[in-house]
């Protein structure tokens, strides 16, 4: 399998040099990344860095208020770019009323991409599991009232609901990416292989369904790179088993 990066693993670099951060994914071995903010680049700059790394773009996470406030400049900025996967990293869902909202202009904005060529997902934590003050549980909500896709991110879904496997197989058709990363089940994070999520059982999923890997490590200690390397070395150590 080819693997990819979320940037935000590496973001002590990113912040500073985010060409850097980009060929560093490169030599790790890395084939995609995702991007988690453009620090002042503009598109060409982008798609130099890209091409000269020999990197793909699997998506960005990117703010659902930019694409709701600014959508004509947000979407010719991503068009610029190639991005056909625009990933909401998170909102504040916790109330009913905000999970309205949301759910509204979520499915118009959605349509509109689509007709862009965008795909629009959305990317869990541990707390859409769990249920708001209210009563609401914002991902049952996202799963029956939205036709947004998902980017799974397996290891939250294992501190939030202990079972990503079974969360994986609810999403279904509409799972766009795997977000692996590894920590305890109370929330720590560790890099892949040093935590206790089920890393052995996510990557067969992946594999046997063909959904794209993107590795997320969070913690940098020492840094986001030595963490990065541990990760896709610990994948190709799961394809020699």
């Amino acid at each position: 399998m080819d693997y990819g990066l979320q940037l935000y693993s590496i973001r002590d670099i990113a912040e500073k040099n985010l060409e850097e951060a980009v060929f560093s994914a490169a030599r790790l071995g890395y084939k995609s990344v995702e991007f988690a903010g453009f620090f002042g680049r503009t598109a060409d700059e982008i798609n130099d860095m890209l091409s000269r790394s020999g990197l793909r773009l699997s998506g960005t996470h990117s703010s659902f208020n930019d694409l709701a406030d600014k959508y004509e400049e947000t979407v010719a900025f991503h068009k610029a770019i190639g991005n056909r996967n625009y990933i909401i990293p998170g909102y504040d869902l916790s109330s009913q009323e905000k999970l309205d909202g949301f759910v509204e202009s979520a499915n118009a904005l959605k349509k509109r991409l689509e007709a862009d060529g965008i795909k629009l997902s959305y990317h869990n934590h541990a707390h859409e599991f769990i249920p708001n003050a209210d009563g609401s549980v914002i991902f049952e909500q996202l799963l029956y009232r939205t036709e947004l896709t998902f980017e799974v991110d397996t290891y939250w879904a294992f501190v939030g609901m202990h079972n990503p496997i079974m969360l994986l197989d609810r999403v279904k058709d509409r799972l766009e990416f795997i977000h692996i990363k590894d920590g305890t089940a109370d929330g720590r994070g560790y890099p892949l292989g040093k935590g206790c999520a089920p890393l052995e059982e996510i990557y067969g999923y992946a594999l046997n369904n063909g959904i794209p890997l993107i590795v997320e490590s969070e913690t940098c200690e020492p840094d986001g790179i030595t963490e990065a390397e541990i990760c896709i070395n610990y994948l190709k150590k799961l394809e020699n088993r």
